[in-house]
């Protein structure tokens, strides 16, 4: 079975087990899986549970999907991700947004936790990403295309949709939740970066550095999906902050910050 058919059998199972077809598909990042309980209605399933997708082993990522309903819309939100750190290749990583494209969802929201690179950022900072910057060594769409997702070539101008952009800010106001815009950069990991490499990274313009959302973005974009990325500053980047980064914090601070980036994620899916 080849990786098309993989992705198709898996949605298969997911269509299987609802009765409408979601539109909006979110991806959670660490710490951020408690979303899925605002879903009305929910039905839930656990990755290990769908043919071929992979499970992640890293804590604050539940591995689950809930498929319900939000402000009358029908989404699909998955709490939780692998990623190339794991010992995962791209299409591995890059399996779950190809199931929600083939599953019939037009918009996905990347979401993740993300080191703040830009001095006026703090920890529980909301940031729109307007940009990405893949410092991962490779691209998901490397290697022979399979014209059933999408074109050889896809453009990359406007990754990241300036209408959704525009709703998230919208959103913001209406829940009274500070959002900033900045350039997002995806590294592999899973060591956190150096001084001079985040010094290098403030140099070329990233406002925050994180290990995922990009490699999803590409697929999404070559799949032909309107993507919306947020990041929450989870911590301040080596040689912003004094103090040592482990994952522990990561997690607590999105967790903190969960009760703001539920009400902003519920405001723009109303607004879709």
């Amino acid at each position: 079975m080849d990786y098309y058919d993989q992705v198709r059998e898996s949605a298969d199972a997911v269509r299987r087990r609802i009765v409408e077809i979601p539109s909006i598909g979110i991806v959670l990042g660490s710490g951020l899986g408690g979303f899925v309980e605002s879903i009305d209605d929910g039905v839930s399933m656990a990755f290990d549970g769908l043919p071929h997708w992979p499970a992640s082993r890293v804590p604050g990522h539940d591995g689950r999907a809930a498929v319900g309903k939000m402000h009358g819309r029908m989404i699909i939100a998955l709490a939780g991700r692998c990623h190339v750190y794991e010992g995962h290749s791209l299409p591995t990583v890059t399996f779950a947004v190809r199931v929600l494209g083939l599953l019939g969802v037009r918009t996905v929201i990347l979401t993740n936790a993300a080191g703040g690179i830009h001095l006026g950022f703090h920890p529980g900072t909301l940031m729109v990403i307007d940009d990405h910057v893949n410092l991962m060594g490779s691209n998901p769409l490397v290697g022979p295309n399979d014209d059933r997702f999408g074109l050889r070539f896809p453009d990359m101008s406007q990754v990241y949709s300036p209408r959704l952009r525009g709703i998230a800010d919208l959103a913001g106001r209406e829940a009274g939740v500070p959002l900033v815009h900045g350039i997002y950069a995806a590294v592999r990991g899973p060591s956190y970066e150096t001084p001079a490499e985040i010094r290098y990274l403030r140099t070329i313009g990233v406002d925050a550095v994180g290990m995922s959302t990009v490699p999803e973005a590409i697929v999404a974009r070559h799949m032909g999906l309107d993507v919306l990325g947020l990041s929450c500053i989870s911590n301040m980047a080596a040689g912003v902050s004094a103090q040592p980064l482990n994952h522990t914090e990561v997690v607590e601070t999105t967790r903190r910050a969960r009760g703001a980036f539920s009400s902003l994620l519920e405001g723009i899916v109303g607004h879709l």
